[in-house]
């Protein structure tokens, strides 16, 4: 991938040069195989560019397409290309060669401001059109690539990343107090329901499935894709819907290995990506190519206090699916001297903004230092998995089939579940009344449910109206949303925007900053739409959940990964025992945390002590998913940031 940059004066203004030198030079820090700029009057274009694909190898970006008087800048790599080809009629003799910026611009030439809407893969662009004396680009549907603008006083300037918009003389860093306060307030790794902002005032971010269109009268910003459930499809049989699955996804997985370098996979013990890796080899097996894998093991001496279905060791089934699919270099990787604590500088260089997912950030940052090691180009995963290619939880499913009185139907799964899982089928009865029926729990309520404290200073709260903001998107005081089936909350991590940011920013600044593209078929959007097509028997059928993508890696993964019901994987347990010899200096710091007034203008001083009071019980490993021991590193992170970055 690259780093893109501009600036266009909306004013005639010329460029200063000079200023636009010091945006690029700000971009120096991360890898490039090629820098070039392009400018006229009052545009100008730069890229970093990164030579991931066959096709980008001594790539010019920008390019200038004198006969059209258009140039593009892009960070994108397009997966339907044999389908733009058709479309756009592009000759056969060119097609091997012609770069994926190239059909971009094809594709504005074709359909303008729609042209977003054909293109599938990863990408954000900017295209100056000089006939029109317009600037117009997009942020694909899941923002897997980040492109974050300024404007003000007839100036537009944007960047893959933001401290290069921090060197322009006229753009001075201020905090940006209400993503602050959606941050604090919101429970979840999301960081904010406003998809345009960003922790600094006055930078927005373009949002996921996003075009922006920018000329001398305007800015304008819209939506051009919105991911629904549509018709449901209809097969004949079960095996036409495996056979329709094999052939969208086994299409996805292809068009992500395109590099001139090694292809590498992020290899857990489940299905999802396990499934990309086995879809993977079988189509890189004529070619005699290996995958690199790299698996998360827990630190030397952890000793696992989780209840029996949980795994945080998964090496045996990664070391099962690793023999059985072949062709694999695999890696394991415990990072021994690594934890959340040590690495919070790091990331927060990294990520520009504070994060929540400290458990594991880690270990996915480190995931791409001994893949770049490897001479990696593509680095895949299955991180949507969980709502695509294996969606189907049996007791949501069952919980329909109780509700819609299909009686023989649920008691013949039940006995088929039951024998797969263990236990007697009726005893899951009252389980899936409480699934079908959540009126149940506020009548009778059982156990208390996993809720983080809310940590933001209830002065700022108010001040920000962050909570009235909020509801507006359906969560609640307590920054979750209200108790749903888990078929809403698909629905709802499709349709809005701002569920893709926090991961997928990740995932673009450490492919950017170690030039490795990371690279998920389970989030091809040919992929979400076939798997939001199926009826949901094909996802709960014969005692099996998950059933899709159980059937559909028969022969592909061995079956004591393919048919486990019984254990799932979970990383990042071991934090607390990894950060026993920094327990120290985590508590000094959070001591110096509640006596800094400005930080605490923001944060519950309340609630850190309360919480801190749970640490006196010491670096006890058990406390890992302890919700006080996770707020106090969330408020650290917060902390470092506000005083490095803010």
């Amino acid at each position: 991938m690259s780093a893109v940059a501009g600036i266009y004066h909306l004013n005639e203004e010329p460029i200063d040069l000079e200023q636009a030198g010091k945006v690029m030079k700000a971009l120096q820090k991360f890898p490039a195989d090629d820098v070039r700029t392009w400018n006229d009057e009052n545009i100008f274009l730069g890229c970093h560019l990164q030579w991931i694909t066959p096709e980008s190898v001594g790539e010019l970006l920008p390019y200038y397409d004198t006969e059209r008087k258009a140039a593009i800048t892009a960070d994108a790599i397009i997966d339907n290309r044999e389908e733009l080809f058709e479309r756009l009629q592009v000759p056969s003799f060119k097609r091997s060669s012609i770069t994926d910026s190239e059909l971009i611009l094809l594709s504005y030439y074709k359909w303008g401001e729609d042209s977003p809407k054909y293109l599938v893969g990863d990408f954000a662009y900017m295209i100056w059109d000089g006939r029109k004396r317009l600037l117009f680009g997009a942020r694909d549907f899941s923002g897997t690539r980040t492109l974050y603008y300024y404007q003000n006083r007839g100036k537009f300037a944007f960047c893959t990343v933001i401290a290069p918009l921090l060197s322009l003389p006229y753009l001075h860093k201020q905090l940006n107090e209400q993503w602050l306060a959606e941050y604090l307030v919101i429970s979840g790794t999301i960081d904010a329901v406003d998809s345009n902002i960003t922790p600094y005032k006055n930078i927005e971010q373009l949002p996921p499935a996003h075009s922006i269109t920018v000329s001398e009268n305007k800015i304008s910003l819209s939506r051009y894709c919105t991911i629904t459930p549509g018709e449901k499809l209809k097969l004949t049989s079960d095996n036409e819907y495996v056979e329709a699955f094999h052939e969208v996804f086994q299409k996805a997985v292809n068009s992500r290995l395109r590099t001139h370098l090694n292809v590498g996979a992020q290899l857990s013990g489940g299905l999802d990506s396990g499934a990309v890796v086995s879809f993977a080899r079988k189509a890189m097996k004529s070619e005699n190519k290996i995958i690199h894998t790299f698996s998360y093991i827990p630190a030397k001496g952890f000793k696992d206090f989780t209840p029996k279905q949980l795994v945080p060791d998964e090496r045996p089934f990664v070391h099962s699916t690793v023999k059985y699919v072949g062709g694999i270099n695999d890696h394991y990787l415990d990072f021994g001297d690594r934890n959340s604590y040590s690495e919070i500088d790091s990331l927060l260089e990294v990520l520009e903004m504070p994060y929540k997912y400290f458990e594991n950030s880690f270990w996915l940052k480190g995931m791409f230092e001994e893949a770049k090691e490897k001479d990696v180009g593509v680095l895949l995963n299955g991180d949507r998995g969980n709502f695509t290619i294996s969606w189907g939880s049996a007791l949501n499913y069952y919980a329909i089939l109780l509700k819609k009185f299909k009686w023989f139907r649920l008691f013949q799964e039940l006995d088929l579940y039951s024998e797969k899982i263990g236990g007697a089928r009726l005893g899951l009865i009252p389980v899936i009344a409480r699934v079908g029926f959540p009126i149940i729990d506020k009548i009778i309520p059982q156990g208390k449910p996993y809720r983080l404290p809310t940590i933001i200073n209830p002065e700022f709260a108010e001040k920000s109206g962050v909570y009235k903001k909020l509801k507006k998107f359906g969560i609640q005081e307590n920054g979750w949303y209200p108790k749903s089936n888990l078929y809403n909350e698909r629905k709802r991590h499709f349709e809005d925007i701002f569920q893709w940011n926090a991961s997928n920013t990740l995932a673009a600044k450490l492919s950017l900053h170690y030039s490795i593209s990371k690279r998920d078929p389970t989030n091809d959007i040919r992929v979400i739409r076939y798997c939001l097509s199926l009826p949901e028997d094909q996802y709960v059928k014969n005692g099996l959940d998950r059933a899709l993508i159980r059937r559909a890696t028969e022969n592909l993964l061995p079956d004591n990964v393919r048919l486990n019901q019984r254990a799932r994987g979970v990383q990042g347990v071991d934090w607390i025992y990894r950060m026993i010899p920094y327990w120290d200096t985590f508590l000094d710091e959070l001591q110096q945390l509640i006596n800094d007034k400005r930080v605490l203008e923001f944060i519950d001083g309340d609630v850190i002590k309360t919480a801190l009071t749970k640490t006196k019980e010491g670096a006890s490993i058990e406390y890992a998913t302890n919700p006080d021991y996770k707020i106090l590193m969330r408020c650290l992170i917060v902390y470092r940031f506000l005083k490095k970055f803010a």
